[in-house]
């Protein structure tokens, strides 16, 4: 009796112990999250803080230069000609256009979804109208959601939203961009509700994000550089936000700061590595090759633009003076190389094939690559491969000496065949169809690695199995 008792005390004394345990975590998550939600409350609605680095909107003076001052006036007349002309500019190098239109038909409306590991974001509309888009926002409203990712109503931003590129752009720049979006038509859509999964579906807990992952605070130009790597270090860094593309993320899908522009994967499509190592990047690269590539979106015998990029040179990149986009080659050059692995440039790949003349009078069966990129591909890209058209604009590219052809991941040449390229600029259209619904995924992946082996890096192939996971992508 006595042995059966001490044997039980014990193991009552240790259940005891386990519900003290788990009341005190529970008492102190409570705790943590009525802190939080705070913070939050007090950011969203506390009174607003004076910063040493910005003087009161109302008290500020519109500049030219980002590099003076920091806030601007509220209330500036639209009409204002000369402004209004450099609020488009503006947000033509910071691309507003390609993440606020969903439907063509209704430019700046909102509505595109961007998928996220956290659930799909719906971009909200921007155009003046009163009731779905920001007609009743006040300049200060507008400014504060570039500078600290918070709404009108004091909600906070998602991140979607590259606040934190859009924090280094000076006020008056902000109000100038403000300006421009009060002449656009008000168009009335409402852009569908966010499909965010609990608990991210919190705005509040943005404010744990903003911790780790964005500083409030504008563009400080460095007094060691040249006038021009500081407008190009202002418009890499702040209005035409490259890292978001550029630079892979972390757990909390913020910016890694260790691997600053060395690439990433965007729906499907890689941005590739622009830092300046000579295989990886692009420090085999002229400033002429950068310029002529974001103004025209094509440097032959290297690379041409498709995908979400042949979007940025379209709406956006083409649009800047050479003056801006010699000033981001420029800011480019000086950031931290990071080598991706690449033992040659991917851009220097590639023999001409002769595959047609063995093809001629055979019956292939099966899924053969290389039958397929004759019957699809080569009435523009010729059966060699060497393209059509040389150099003129409206060329149909080479395959050999080609980027995308020539990169270690051949998700993009993938892609291009599933989607096409469409890129229309101010020297020429460039129109690929889409072969998506034409090819099946064992077709797509044959004619890929067929021209990664010929045309380019023979050490990249993609399977059935990646195929279908790129078709399934959200464009």
């Amino acid at each position: 009796m006595t042995n059966k008792t001490s044997r039980v005390q014990p193991a009552g004394l240790l259940a005891q112990r386990v519900r003290r345990r788990r009341i005190r975590m529970a008492t102190l998550a409570a705790a943590f999250s009525l802190f939080a939600m705070y913070l939050a409350w007090d950011n969203a609605y506390g009174p607003p803080v004076r910063r040493d680095d910005e003087s009161p909107i109302t008290q500020a003076m519109a500049d030219d230069s980002p590099s003076s001052g920091d806030a601007a006036p509220s209330g500036i007349a639209s009409s204002d000609p000369d402004l209004v002309k450099r609020g488009e500019y503006l947000a033509r190098a910071g691309d507003c256009v390609a993440c606020h239109t969903a439907d063509k038909s209704r430019p700046f409306a909102g509505g595109l979804p961007i998928a996220t590991p956290f659930g799909t974001i719906y971009t909200p509309n921007i155009t003046p109208d009163p009731d779905t888009g920001i007609g009743q926002w006040t300049d200060a409203d507008f400014q504060r959601a570039m500078h600290e990712g918070i709404g009108k109503g004091g909600e906070r931003l998602y991140p979607a939203f590259p606040y934190a590129e859009y924090t280094k752009v000076t006020g008056q720049d902000v109000q100038a961009i403000r300006a421009y979006l009060n002449t656009l038509p008000p168009i009335h859509y409402a852009p569908p509700r966010n499909e965010m999964r609990f608990p991210f579906n919190q705005r509040w807990l943005m404010v744990f994000w903003n911790m780790f992952n964005f500083t409030e605070g504008r563009f400080v130009p460095d007094p060691r550089q040249s006038a021009e790597w500081n407008r190009g270090a202002y418009l890499v860094v702040g209005l035409a936000h490259c890292e978001e593309c550029h630079t892979p993320r972390n757990i909390l899908q913020g910016l890694k700061s260790t691997d600053r522009f060395s690439g990433s994967t965007q729906a499907g499509w890689h941005a590739f590595n622009i830092t300046p190592d000579k295989n990886s990047g692009i420090g085999n690269w002229s400033d002429d090759d950068l310029v002529k590539y974001l103004s025209t979106g094509v440097v032959p015998g290297r690379a041409n633009a498709a995908g979400p990029m042949g979007q940025v040179v379209e709406d956006s990149t083409q649009y800047l003076t050479p003056e801006d986009l010699r000033s981001i080659a420029t800011y480019l050059r000086s950031v931290t190389p990071v080598s991706g692995g690449e033992t040659h440039p991917r851009d220097q790949l590639g023999t001409p094939a002769s595959d047609v003349t063995a093809l001629r009078g055979t019956e292939v069966a099966g899924v053969n690559g290389a039958q397929l990129f004759v019957a699809n591909c080569a009435s523009c890209h010729s059966w060699t491969g060497q393209g059509t058209g040389a150099s003129a604009p409206g060329a149909y590219p080479s395959l050999l000496h080609n980027s995308t052809a020539g990169a270690n991941d051949p998700a993009n040449l993938a892609m291009v065949i599933l989607h096409g390229v469409s890129r229309t600029t101010k020297q020429s259209d460039v129109l690929m169809p889409a072969f998506g619904e034409e090819l099946t995924d064992d077709q797509v992946a044959a004619i890929t690695n067929y021209v990664t082996k010929q045309f380019g890096n023979p050490q990249a192939t993609l399977s059935v199995d990646q195929v279908a996971k790129l078709r399934a992508q959200q464009q």
